[in-house]
């Protein structure tokens, strides 16, 4: 028994075994000098390739790309939501039609005959029923021989390029003697469906009759008709929500006072922006809920942020503008032309933003309203068309720029 007890091999130490261990571990790494090295080569290895980031974006800059040229005063460019064709109103009395880039040979409406051009008179602008696919009514806002200022409805024909001329009825006309400046010019739908028209205050400087601040003139206003129902017996009913329907010496037209040109206004949503066309010194935009009448905007007592004719006025009662600026700034501007938010699609980064433009400086700035006052404030350093008459917007949200002969679209900045 003992000779087979000494045949056997004798245990290991434990040392011996964790020194073994330690040897077929540092074989199968390659040796205990390289660490990461590959086995057998003794290479390092290569450094871990960078992280990509994604291209730091382009800041947006925009451009006018001409659109439409040979034009004889265009006051105006709009579009039923959705469509291709773009209606550009004249201010001699003819709304023309463009359609796949090319202007149409025969207008959509001519009322030259019509329209009086005297002054500051003219075709000024249209609005299509919010029901106008189905119902094919639109408004016109236009002056006659007289200096009046009237609204029509006239309706399309069988040919959807063309109204059928003998269609019109009058929705209102307003008295305007005296004076052949600030007839306003814009009429259009809000969200709340109602038609809403801008009157200017008379004309001459300073509102001479205080229009603005009388309740019982329809100068120098904002009205709210409701025209779902006219006829050439009714054309238009009171809303009843209208801030002074019922009140004795007030006309239940009126939606807001206190203007002195409001050439052009928008609604976006549930805001209402207006620009309104100062005196001798301070343009200016206003700002307010679609929803809130009766706001008086301070025309004569107010040229926008500063008091009219005076050192001091009351201020109290009085909506002030979220923007003014001053006819001495160094482009020179002279008489705000008011556009639109933007909402098309084309240039996503511009959405929500207000713009507007001067007749005289023929700049394009924007701010941002959505919290109720002017913030982000920008002027987008455009080559200058002219003299900006209008703005326009076509069916896709996209947005004009009207000049004295010509039209020119809104861009992105290649």
């Amino acid at each position: 028994m003992l000779s087979m007890r000494m045949r056997l091999p004798l245990p290991l130490s434990l040392a011996a075994l964790l020194y073994l261990l330690l040897g077929a571990l540092l074989a199968a790494c390659g040796g205990g000098g390289g660490g990461g090295s590959p086995p057998g080569t003794g290479a390092p290895l290569p450094p871990p390739p960078p992280v990509s980031q994604p291209p730091a974006p382009t800041p947006l800059t925009l451009a006018l790309a001409p659109f439409a040229s040979n034009l004889a005063s265009p006051t105006f460019l709009s579009a039923p939501p959705g469509d291709a064709r773009q209606f550009i109103v004249e201010r001699a009395g003819r709304i023309l039609l463009m359609q796949n880039g090319a202007l149409l040979a025969q207008p959509f409406l001519d009322i030259r005959t019509l329209t009086d051009v005297t002054g500051e008179g003219g075709l000024l602008s249209l609005a299509f029923d919010p029901n106008y696919a189905v119902n094919g009514r639109f408004y016109v806002y236009r002056t006659d021989a007289s200096h009046d200022i009237v609204v029509e409805r006239y309706t399309v024909s069988a040919d959807p390029n063309r109204a059928d001329a003998t269609s019109g009825i009058t929705i209102i006309r307003i008295p305007h003697p005296t004076y052949v400046n600030h007839f306003g010019g814009l009429v259009a739908f809000g969200p709340d469906g109602y038609l809403y028209l801008g009157t200017g205050d008379g004309g001459s400087g300073g509102d001479p009759p205080g229009n603005a601040q009388n309740l019982n003139s329809l100068l120098g206003k904002l009205l709210r008709l409701d025209v779902s129902n006219a006829s050439a017996s009714v054309p238009y009913t009171i809303p009843a929500t209208n801030p002074y329907r019922g009140q004795a010496g007030s006309r239940p037209e009126i939606w807001a006072y206190g203007l002195r040109n409001p050439w052009r206004f928008a609604f976006d949503a549930d805001k209402l922006y207006i620009a309104d066309v100062g005196q001798d010194q301070r343009e200016e935009v206003d700002l307010a809920s679609s929803a809130q009448g009766g706001l008086n905007y301070g025309w004569n007592r107010m040229e926008g942020s500063i008091c009219y004719g005076a050192q001091s006025c009351d201020k109290s009662g009085l909506t002030l503008p979220v923007l003014d600026y001053s006819h001495s700034d160094a482009s020179s501007p002279c008489s705000i032309t008011g556009g639109y938010v933007y909402r098309g699609a084309a240039i996503p980064e511009l959405a929500g933003r207000y713009l507007y433009s001067d007749y005289c400086a023929g700049f394009l700035r924007s701010f941002n309203g959505a919290d109720g006052s002017a913030g982000e404030q920008r002027d987008w350093n455009i080559v200058k068309p002219g003299q900006v008459a209008s703005f326009g917007r076509d069916g896709q949200g996209e947005l004009y720029v009207l000049t004295g002969n010509a039209i020119w679209k809104i861009v992105r900045k290649q």
